[in-house]
């Protein structure tokens, strides 16, 4: 699989926090914490914490977050999470300190502060942010990235706008997604789809929404996923952002890969086959009405769909995926 890691330009400004003291909460019940004031709560945040890594399983997450702050919640329903959005236009590495407010996938208000911001090494316009939120179960500032393979703990990237739980994006003015290095939203920024970026004239946001769903197996476009973390996929569009892998690399032997799919910003246009083995009428099933089974047809490369979008032409497809 091809990955481009390249920039990010956050905007610049932010809001500030109140520091007014809150009333006293009452005792709490016998087995809870007991919940803090917000000057105690301000003074526990960004305190450095030993490396420590979640063995919890994980999975294609939006966002790249914590679905709960229950710990006993199974880590599976990738449409929630602890944080889909903070209410900010942008951010600087001026916003370290900042209390920011939040909100989960729930609607719930969530506190987020920005506790580090650095440079990536390969490229001085991209910011990664350490954030922490107000875990309001533990009584603790927690980071709500989920922890990946590679870093600990989890940064994230400041992308304008929101995702629903649908999985679909939308502009809405004075909100920005704080996505995690274990989300899509920033897997696809890295492999080269870079939503505020255009090619050969085009923006690149259509292309970065399709590679979303791509990135989850998500062929009815609402947000529901159909793969496992870690799943090697190749990926390939029409500007040449990432081309067809042609000669076998580690881990990646094109001439076992099949075609799976054609993407939208919106889903699948087209099937071949599912990524999770699963049958292609359980698709139907899911969203019913979608697609409809016909003669293969060719859309390019050699890649033929059995499986396709009502009408919608296939080969107008933005991005397609082989595994």
């Amino acid at each position: 699989m091809n990955a481009s890691n390249k920039k990010l330009l956050p905007l610049l400004s932010l809001l500030l926090t109140s520091t007014a003291m809150a009333e006293a909460p009452a005792s709490p019940a016998p087995g809870t914490v007991a919940p803090l004031t917000q000057a105690e709560r301000y003074a526990r945040r960004c305190q450095k914490k030993a490396g420590q890594r979640d063995q919890k399983p994980q999975g294609p997450y939006l966002w790249g977050t914590r679905p709960s702050w229950d710990d006993s919640v199974p880590a599976s329903d990738m449409r929630k999470s602890v944080l889909v959005s903070v209410d900010a236009p942008s951010l600087s590495k001026a916003d370290v300190g900042v209390v920011l407010r939040g909100s989960s996938s729930e609607g719930s208000a969530v506190e987020v502060v920005v506790c580090d911001a650095e440079e990536d090494p390969e490229d001085a316009q991209m910011v990664w942010y350490r954030v922490e939120a107000w875990n309001p179960v533990a009584q603790e500032w927690e980071n709500p990235c989920l922890p990946t393979g590679r870093v600990t703990p989890p940064r994230a990237l400041a992308i304008s706008g929101v995702w629903d739980a649908s999985g679909t994006h939308r502009q809405e003015k004075g909100k920005l997604t704080l996505a995690c290095e274990n989300g899509v939203i920033t897997k696809c920024i890295r492999w080269g789809y870079k939503p505020w970026a255009s090619r050969n004239g085009q923006s690149l946001a259509p292309l970065h929404q399709a590679c979303t769903r791509m990135a989850r197996a998500d062929y009815c476009g609402n947000g529901t996923s159909h793969t496992r973390e870690a799943t090697t996929i190749d990926m390939y569009d029409a500007l040449g952002v990432q081309q067809l892998t042609t000669v076998a690399v580690t881990g990646w032997d094109p001439a076992r890969a099949s075609f799976e799919a054609a993407w939208a910003p919106d889903g699948a246009v087209c099937l071949a086959r599912t990524r999770d083995g699963r049958a292609l009428e359980t698709i139907q099933q899911e969203c019913p009405g979608r697609f409809v089974p016909g003669a293969a047809v060719e859309v390019g490369q050699g890649d033929r769909c059995t499986l396709q979008r009502k009408g919608v032409d296939p080969k107008a497809a933005l991005l397609k995926n082989r595994g």
